[in-house]
């Protein structure tokens, strides 16, 4: 990713609508479906700035991983440990079936060897073990924002579902999220493309604005899973390893 988009992380991660309501949107879908034991091994691929740390240590103990220097010391601070920088799909130094619970929170799209990136953390699960992930999707979604991040795809359920099943993972079903608030963002890409003026200026909006965005994003916390929610600009799973 930019450099930009590591120091606006920094910056808002505390605060933003998105991260605040996707935290507590994550933290409920693993509750009902994680399945995790009480002494649950956690691995946190990607962590940034380390701001999903808390909330995946109230499922067990966590270590992460972050190869941009500057984001894993922050993430280092708030993990109060050494965060690593194995990159995927090697995992290099990671021990095999070492996790009962690997996260791979807007990932995956950043690895040109998707299936292998899998394959990598499916052999670092224990038995039983899972891979939350959550992609972008729709790829004629594509904007500037996915530029400076540097995804290489954005994913449709046909095209995840086949490169967890290429990896020798299943799942237990592929689901939209941030979908009550996806009319807003097709507008506003829309209107970005019509004016040339294409914006990866991810910072957040003015506060009443930021209030409301995180309390409608917030309400899927309760609907994720429980009903099928239209097409949203993520999509989310569990994968465990076939038997």
């Amino acid at each position: 990713m930019d450099r930009i988009v590591y120091d606006r992380m920094a910056a808002h991660d505390s605060t933003h609508w998105w991260y605040r309501a996707r935290r507590d949107i994550l933290a409920d879908y693993l509750t009902r479906y994680g399945a995790l034991p009480g002494d649950a091994r956690v691995l946190e691929i990607g962590c940034g700035t380390g701001h999903n740390l808390p909330m995946l240590g109230a499922f067990g103990e966590v270590d992460a991983i972050e190869i941009d220097p500057a984001a894993r010391d922050i993430a280092s601070q708030r993990l109060g440990k050494p965060v690593g920088e194995a990159p995927l799909p090697e995992l290099t130094g990671v021990a095999p079936a070492s996790y009962d619970l690997i996260a791979v929170l807007d990932v995956v799209e950043h690895i040109d060897d998707d299936i292998g990136a899998l394959k990598g953390m499916a052999a670092r699960l224990k038995p039983g073990g899972r891979i939350l992930i959550t992609v972008p999707a729709h790829q004629w979604m594509w904007s500037a924002h996915d530029v400076v991040n540097h995804h290489k795809r954005r994913y449709s359920k046909a095209s995840l579902d086949a490169a967890i099943r290429a990896a020798g993972l299943t799942h237990n079903g592929l689901r939209y999220f941030n979908s009550l608030l996806f009319p807003a963002a097709v507008g506003a890409r829309a209107f970005g493309r019509l004016t040339g003026k294409d914006d990866s200026d991810d910072s957040p909006p003015a506060k009443p604005l930021n209030a409301l965005f995180e309390r409608v994003f917030g309400l899927e916390r309760h609907l994720l899973g429980r009903v099928p929610l239209p097409p949203g600009l993520s999509i989310i799973t569990l994968a465990s390893k076939s038997r």
